[in-house]
């Protein structure tokens, strides 16, 4: 992924209010981001734990996605596959994310939702740079995985534009 400025990440987002845009939070250490190694920037708001933001980098420039979680509640046991990565993680290390849709079916209550890595970081598992709890199945290599997740990422950012 190319690297972006504050002001890009702020201006792609297709699915929020001004408001809420100017009171994000950017990820910690924006400035050391290992671009090389993202997909898209993902990221969870520190002010607001239960918020995330998705940039995603597409033909036509970048489309930034606000999305929500619930709180995790009761510890559950089990494992939990995130639909972007396809990682396998414990279940509490995946989330429900919605976002609401863009233009007049957002502002009528219209979301779409997916499960996700809690932490937004598909790409850093992907590469090995971070490793998930559970032990991984399947021979498919990096390569492929970056592409599915790139198919699966435009498919989510369609549907919210939609």
């Amino acid at each position: 992924m190319q690297p972006l400025t504050a002001d890009e990440i702020r201006r792609s987002f297709v699915n929020s209010s001004k408001s809420l845009v100017k009171a994000m939070t950017l990820p910690r250490d924006f400035t050391e981001l290992p671009w090389d190694s993202l997909d898209y920037l993902g990221w969870r708001d520190p002010k607001a734990p239960a918020r995330g933001y998705l940039v995603v980098p597409r033909e036509v420039g970048v489309t930034g996605i606000a999305v929500n979680t619930a709180a995790t509640g009761k510890p559950r046991r089990g494992t939990g596959l995130c639909d972007l990565c396809h990682t396998a993680h414990q279940i509490t290390e995946v989330s429900l994310f919605v976002a609401r849709r863009a233009g007049s079916a957002g502002k009528a209550g219209n979301t779409v939702g997916t499960y996700i890595c809690a932490d937004l970081a598909c790409s850093l598992y992907l590469r090995g740079l971070r490793d998930p709890e559970v032990p991984q199945g399947g021979t498919v290599g990096p390569e492929i995985r970056t592409e599915q997740l790139a198919e699966r990422l435009d498919s989510f950012v369609t549907r919210v534009l939609t």
